[in-house]
């Protein structure tokens, strides 16, 4: 069974697709997620609140979210 990670507000991803986890603040995160908007590869998570933390996932999806990137890494790591 894979192990599921709450993201925010309910949401979940598959531990097992997680690439990486990064901070939404530098100007190359913010073009990747226009990038990823452009390209319909976007799952936005954040339920309207600001973007803190980027997951890059194995299929090429990038997910938004609104909790910050050390909160994310600590529920990655239990």
């Amino acid at each position: 069974m894979n192990k599921l990670i709450n993201i925010g507000y309910g949401n979940l991803v598959n531990v097992d697709k997680v690439i990486a986890i990064v901070s939404a603040e530098s100007a190359p995160a913010k073009r990747q997620i226009i990038y990823a908007k452009d390209n319909h590869k976007i799952i936005d998570a954040t339920q309207g609140r600001k973007t803190k933390s980027i997951i890059y996932t194995s299929d090429d999806y990038i997910i938004t979210s609104s909790l910050q990137t050390d909160t994310l890494i600590n529920r990655f790591e239990r």
